[in-house]
């Protein structure tokens, strides 16, 4: 009996899978989405709630808390103070005239300046008894004295590096009050008040202070100035510095032996501000309390796309039996549906981001606060979106693979 020989190479190639590329499976995955459209906009909706609710509640605390931080910050919790406290002898307390210098020499700190006490007294008029100062402190002040500690000039100006060497004053807000100078006018001269025997013409009048109240009760006049006509030795009372805030405690722990090596314990150095704790703590409260809502939102998310993929395999079983009839292996079923639901959860991903950017954008400009999207939230939600379709996609997945033809044909 004849048989009719077959050539080995030709049977191989008949019976040699075929792959699929990416941008096959891509497309393929995609015909679910394209003909059921309306259950993929539910599905992806869905995921787009879970990550826009992520960006949502790590943008607006954190857009919050930049708010807070400026806020924070403004009242000095990267600021500290230290004082001349003298415990023994007659003489004032004061500093070193070089402790300026030393304390610059610290790592974190980023400005320092200081003011000194002239026990000068002011009066508004010749007519006044040498003792009616009305409480008002005459201060020596350096030039940066307005950056350091965050304050603002009301009306006129701040001393230039002329002004500070010429009988010139600027006046506290409740100084100013005391002496009756409500604010300066350009138009009209400047007004006068008597320091000890000399007159200083006001050149400015400060706003209120409240990281330091001191300044808002005092006349200051420039170091120099002081120096010239006041008799000041140039020994500072008081330094105002800023640091890096991480470093606020080292710098607090160094400065008394900084300032004053002989006799530390004569400094009398402010500790950080109390706000610097609750910024802190509202920075570990917020970070906590938002990744788990943010898991939750994912959580719901996925178990929808989840649960659209499981009804996917079951309404799509023709389709599945007739493909593996035509010879597509299981590795290609679960790569079709894999990749449907990567693409389903990556859609809803780009989508809820975009709606988490646009939320958070719109409330912080409706609370008037700095817009802040964290890029990480941006990133983990889109990979949070992948993993997502993933995850749902397994299970569906396997399923469809498992499928034999005639079931599946059978079944449909």
């Amino acid at each position: 009996m004849l048989t009719r020989g077959r050539h080995p190479s030709a049977t191989t190639t008949l019976h040699r899978p075929v792959r699929l590329s990416p941008a096959d499976l891509l497309r393929l995955g995609l015909i679910g989405i394209r003909t059921r459209r309306i259950r993929a906009a539910l599905s992806a909706l869905g995921i787009s709630i879970g990550i826009a609710t992520m960006i949502v509640v790590t943008g607006i605390p954190a857009s919050s808390q930049k708010a807070l931080n400026e806020e924070l910050t403004a009242l000095g919790t990267d600021r500290l103070q230290a004082v001349a406290n003298k415990t023994s002898g007659d003489e004032p307390a004061s500093f070193p005239p070089e402790s300026v210098a030393m304390v610059k020499r610290i790592g974190p700190v980023k400005a320092v300046t200081a003011v000194a006490n002239t026990h000068a007294v002011v009066r508004r008029s010749d007519q006044q008894g040498p003792l009616d100062s009305s409480g008002m402190t005459v201060l020596a002040a350096q030039p940066n004295l307005l950056d350091v500690i965050n304050a603002k000039v009301r009306s006129g100006h701040y001393f230039s590096k002329a002004t500070g060497r010429i009988p010139t004053a600027v006046l506290g807000t409740v100084a100013a009050a005391r002496l009756g100078y409500p604010d300066l006018r350009p138009s009209d001269p400047p007004p006068l008040v008597l320091i000890n025997d000399r007159w200083f013409s006001v050149i400015g009048i400060l706003r209120s202070v409240p990281l330091t109240p001191g300044i808002d009760r005092s006349v200051l006049v420039g170091w120099e100035a002081a120096h010239s006509t006041l008799g000041f030795d140039l020994r500072p009372t008081q330094l105002f510095l800023q640091a890096d805030e991480a470093a606020v405690e080292d710098v607090h722990a160094v400065l008394p032996a900084t300032i004053s090596p002989q006799s530390p314990s004569e400094v009398q150095v402010s500790r950080p501000s109390d706000a610097l704790a609750a910024k802190r703590s509202t920075e570990a409260t917020f970070s906590g309390l938002f990744i788990g809502l943010a898991g939750v939102a994912l959580l719901v998310g996925g178990i929808g796309v989840a649960n659209t993929m499981v009804i996917s395999v079951l309404e799509r079983r023709r389709e599945i039996g007739l493909r593996r009839a035509l010879g597509a292996n299981r590795g290609q079923i679960r790569g079709q549906f894999l990749t449907e639901s990567i693409a389903l959860s990556s859609l809803g991903g780009l989508a809820g981001i975009t709606l988490g950017v646009l939320g958070t954008m719109g409330y912080a400009a409706y609370k008037d606060w700095p817009p802040v999207v964290p890029l990480a939230a941006v990133s983990n939600g889109l990979c949070g979106a992948v993993l997502v379709g993933v995850v749902a996609g397994v299970y569906p997945a396997v399923r469809a693979s498992r499928l034999s033809p005639t079931t599946a044909l059978a079944s449909a």
